[in-house]
């Protein structure tokens, strides 16, 4: 996997990564391929704010995944820092490929890095496949989340 590129996300890649982000059934129902307005004052966020890392793992000009990664300075844990893996996402392509494998390992080296003390991320609990792939990288489903819309 030596052409893969992880890197950071560009407005140029933002159609990419929406169309990652819809491109599975919890997606489908919560993302808006066709409305990159939302999606475009979220990354000007993104961008200006120093503790979140919106990533785009590029193989051959194209967008093959995608990863947010938020460090969050904290009290707890002896005031540790610690470290959000969200929006995960592999292009159907690639899936199987290491390249979700890659795409963690970028975002755990990078959270040591910041000088992080945990790592942590939730995945949807009918996402199965994910939950045994999060396993095998050493992560342990230790404590239940919750959610409130608003």
């Amino acid at each position: 996997m030596t052409d893969l590129d992880i890197r950071r996300a560009t407005a140029d890649d933002l159609a990419a990564i929406v169309a990652l982000l819809a491109d599975d059934p919890l997606g489908a129902q919560r993302e808006s391929p066709d409305d990159l307005a939302p999606y475009r004052t979220a990354l000007r966020r993104l961008t200006n704010d120093p503790h979140q890392h919106l990533m785009v793992a590029v193989r051959q000009e194209r967008v093959v995944g995608t990863l947010q990664l938020t460090v969050i300075p904290g009290l707890s844990r002896r005031g540790s820092t610690r470290s959000v893996i969200e929006g995960v996402r592999v292009h159907a392509d690639e899936r199987g490929s290491g390249l979700g494998t890659r795409l963690i390992q970028w975002a755990v080296d990078e959270s040591r890095r910041q000088g992080c003390q945990l790592v942590q991320l939730t995945s949807d609990t009918t996402r199965t496949d994910a939950h045994r792939f999060y396993e095998r990288l050493g992560f342990v489903a230790s404590h239940v989340g919750f959610k409130l819309a608003l």
